[in-house]
């Protein structure tokens, strides 16, 4: 089993994801302790589009409806108190 700290892991992230594939990786802070886990996957059940995958919006478009929303709510909110 490797332990490395968080700053050494993320200096050489790609290194100990290497490693994870053959032994036991573990990345500890100063209050946990986070084991690495290797688990193939076939790649086309990952990136195989759905239909859930087009019904998606894009991040933009998710990212203005929550900024509406929350200045909407936050105005109606102010109009309240006065």
């Amino acid at each position: 089993m490797t332990i490395v700290t968080t700053q050494e892991f993320n200096s050489n992230q790609p290194k100990y994801f290497d490693m994870a594939v053959n032994s036991d990786v573990c990345i500890k802070d100063d209050k946990y302790l986070f084991q690495l886990l290797y688990q193939p996957v076939e790649s086309d059940i990952i990136f195989a589009p759905d239909d859930d995958f087009y019904k998606s919006i894009p991040f933009e478009e998710v990212r203005d409806r929550v900024v509406g929303y929350v200045k909407n709510k936050i105005a109606l909110k102010n109009e309240s108190i006065c």
